[in-house]
């Protein structure tokens, strides 16, 4: 019979709750014993005073003079009309004592336990952060597997079948079109790579010039939208009345929007995959909005889908293309040119999600103006 297989997590999760029962055993009995110890300390101390008393009655009874030469070393004790008494001050001060002694230890007890578990809370959440980490670089290495070998075996497969059998003109161009799918795949794929690549060497800020977006953004619509549709999407672009010009590196924000545009389709599963671009200007912002009606993205994934190799759920049971690249190139290319994006539902459709691209505007050639209009970076 096969024995189960207990997880890596499962024994830390294990050890740091055995860590916590024994130090928490272990200070509430130092705190009885400190508590036993104070007990016996007092009825000691109180006991030796009642016979220091009793000692000064004696010595008084037989040589009142020595007794009030020595009385000096009683600070404990009151003479009185009956003799000798311990002192109720006396008392009362010692007593006050002991207890703020205890209230000490029952203060630093618990503290001390807190220090503990808050490192312990500490080093869980390291070795959770990097179990994640080790998941999605795991699901990374399988993802771009994934998407470097099945284009190839299908290129593979497509270019011997046209190689070894003859095929009619049709065939042959559907054929053809396939294997320029599959290129364009390769090609996406690699260009993600080595943009997260080269965003990481980067020691200088992306070259910007000002730009009007509107052009811009009808230039990259010009050249994605036939593979847009050829993939099924409806593609309406509604662009700004009035000029908005900004600071940009051209570039680099044309693999912004092929990213999110590709991501509104690839995440649209029905036959229509109804896409639509919105370039408008709020108080000195020029605002991309780019939204679909796909699966969305659930409340508790909308910060973490802009993370490094992050992709919703499992690379054993996703099934659309990726390798957790994409939204995060778009974050760090659109945060290094001065801007910022945001991920929400598309509430005017009901379904499917709402990208937000927003860049300061620039006044001409002059610098860029932000002003605290009512659309703020979600990290301010």
């Amino acid at each position: 019979m096969k024995q189960p297989v207990v997880s890596l997590q499962a024994v830390t999760r294990i050890a740091f709750v055995v860590i916590i029962v024994f130090v928490v055993a272990q200070v509430a009995w130092w705190l009885v014993f400190k508590h036993r110890i104070i007990q016996e300390l007092s009825q000691t101390t109180l006991s030796a005073w009642q016979r220091d008393a009793e000692l000064a009655n004696l010595l008084l009874q037989r040589d009142p003079a020595l007794a009030e030469a020595r009385i000096a070393q009683y600070p404990h004790l009151r003479l009185g009309a009956e003799g000798f008494k311990v002192d109720p001050a006396a008392i009362a001060s010692f007593t006050e004592q002991q207890q703020g002694r205890l209230r000490m230890l029952v203060f630093e007890g618990p503290f001390f336990v807190l220090v503990v578990i808050s490192g312990l809370a500490i080093i869980a959440r390291s070795l959770r952060a990097e179990r994640e980490l080790k998941r999605r670089q795991q699901n990374f290495l399988s993802a771009i597997t994934h998407e470097f070998k099945t284009p190839m075996s299908t290129l593979r497969l497509l270019i011997e079948t046209v190689l070894y059998r003859p095929l009619p003109p049709d065939k042959q161009r559907s054929y053809l079109e396939r294997m320029e799918r599959e290129l364009t795949r390769l090609e996406q794929t690699s260009e993600q790579v080595l943009a997260s690549a080269r965003l990481k060497q980067a020691e200088s800020a992306p070259a910007l010039e000002a730009v009007e977006l509107n052009s811009v953004m009808q230039g990259v619509i010009g050249r994605v939208r036939a593979g847009l549709e050829a993939r099924g999407a409806t593609l309406r672009v509604s662009y700004s009345p009035e000029p908005l010009w900004v600071s940009l590196d051209t570039p680099a924000f044309n693999v912004v929007m092929n990213n999110l545009l590709d991501n509104a389709v690839k995440y649209s599963p029905d036959a229509k995959k109804p896409v639509s671009v919105r370039l408008t200007r709020r108080d000195h912002l020029a605002m991309i909005q780019v939204e679909d009606e796909g699966i969305g993205v659930p409340d508790s994934e909308r910060q973490r889908v802009f993370e490094q190799f992050y992709r919703i759920g499992s690379e054993m049971t996703r099934s659309s293309q990726g390798i957790g690249l994409g939204l995060h190139l778009v974050k760090t290319i659109v945060e290094a040119m001065n801007g910022w994006v945001k991920c929400e539902p598309n509430r005017e459709a009901g379904r499917g999600t709402r990208f937000t691209v927003v860049f300061p505007e620039r006044q001409g050639e002059h610098e860029p103006v932000v002003r605290g209009g009512g659309y703020e970076s979600p990290s301010h």
